[in-house]
């Protein structure tokens, strides 16, 4: 447990910011298995809209911190391929 003024100030802090954090990754996660289930249904109607919300969402998750540049890059990529492979599947 904090003994000083200054590190229980930096405890609160750090719940707070880890709260926020988890449900940033959260939300992102959650964008993100809804492309991959229409991707795994074929549902390529509405995946442009999906793709385009996720991608949205995973850079909004590194604009508030969350993730680091490299990982939003990554997790985007790995996205766009994904899908760029199951449509030239069908």
């Amino acid at each position: 447990m904090a003994n000083h003024v200054s590190s229980e100030k930096r405890a609160r802090q750090t719940e707070v910011r880890r709260l926020r954090n988890r449900a940033n990754m959260s939300a992102m996660k959650t964008t993100v298995k809804k492309v991959l289930e229409a991707v795994q249904k074929k549902d390529f109607s509405n995946i442009d809209a999906l793709l385009r919300d996720a991608q949205s969402v995973i850079a909004k998750t590194r604009q508030k911190g969350s993730i680091h540049k490299n990982n939003m890059a990554r997790r985007i990529s790995r996205l766009n391929a994904f899908v760029n492979k199951a449509r030239n599947a069908q």
